[in-house]
């Protein structure tokens, strides 16, 4: 692509309209596109917008990006917690809400001496890994089902030079795997959306990111949330806390389902776009 920053900015962001309608996420998508492809900082299209250029890799990008597929995929990593993670197909990206949850995590681990933490249903591992460089002195534990998405956790450790115990095992099992270990905080984004609400969602989501760390059946919403409550009964010290992120039309199902299991102290938190999308409780102390 030949033309100005500002130009072909522009050109990226027609070819992607009907997939990204929302201006703000498409004109970024286009700048984080563009900047990649010219070997540039991102700050080079905004204050030097009419600068001459030609990027003959962009072509391809756009291609990949019209067709659907991920920003983050097409260029192998993405931001979250202030850490670049790598990402590839086979693993969830990582959200902006997601940091929410983490934020909420470093919170409550301040209540314990070197704290130990397990995180279900990694996937890259950003979660783990953002609590192990951010919780001083943190025990970080976590476990995934995939061993693609696992192989990507492993990667972004040894990138991110955190020392997450990564353990390949499925939270719908025993996971005899751990032994009797027991955590301060467990801490989970797993899989909640009802397969019923796949066909009202986009491309780029449905056709690229794994299936098996998004979609539940409509039958059993809360299908991980009962699973991974019964561990952490059993898995968390007295007075530890367990924390979810959910979805926003089953959050106080998943309140009432830890309540009926003997948790306290549950509070349910909205995200930045005013959503309820994140439960912390406590295993009481008795």
């Amino acid at each position: 692509m030949q033309g100005t920053r500002a130009d072909i900015i522009r050109q990226v962001c027609a070819r992607i309209e009907h997939i990204y309608t929302e201006p703000n996420e498409r004109r970024n998508i286009a700048l984080m596109a563009a900047s990649t492809a010219e070997g540039v900082s991102l700050s080079k299209y905004l204050i030097e917008p009419t600068e001459q250029v030609d990027i003959p890799s962009l072509e391809a990008m756009v291609q990949h990006l019209a067709e659907g597929r991920p920003i983050q995929y097409i260029i192998g990593t993405t931001e979250f917690c202030g850490l670049e993670f790598t990402v590839k197909e086979g693993v969830l990206i990582p959200r902006p809400e997601t940091e929410e949850l983490v934020s909420w995590a470093i919170e409550k681990s301040k209540e314990f001496d070197r704290a130990k933490i397990l995180d279900m249903c990694t996937g890259s591992g950003c979660i783990a890994i953002s609590l192990a460089r951010r919780v001083n002195n943190a025990r970080v534990t976590a476990i995934e089902l995939s061993s693609e998405a696992l192989t990507i956790a492993r990667q972004n450790n040894k990138i991110l030079n955190t020392n997450v115990d990564f353990i390949e095992a499925d939270v719908l099992g025993t996971l005899a795997v751990l032994g009797e270990s027991k955590f301060d905080i467990i801490i989970s984004n797993p899989p909640y959306i009802p397969r019923s609400e796949q066909a009202a969602m986009r491309i780029n989501v449905t056709q690229y990111e794994p299936s098996m760390a998004l979609f539940v059946e409509d039958e059993k919403p809360l299908l991980f949330y009962e699973a991974i409550a019964t561990h952490a009964l059993q898995r968390l010290h007295q007075g530890g806390y367990l924390l979810f992120e959910v979805h926003e039309d089953y959050a106080s199902a998943t309140a009432e389902m830890l309540q009926t299991r003997g948790f306290d102290e549950i509070e349910l938190r909205k995200d930045f776009r005013d959503k309820p999308r994140m439960i912390c409780c406590r295993l009481n102390q008795k």
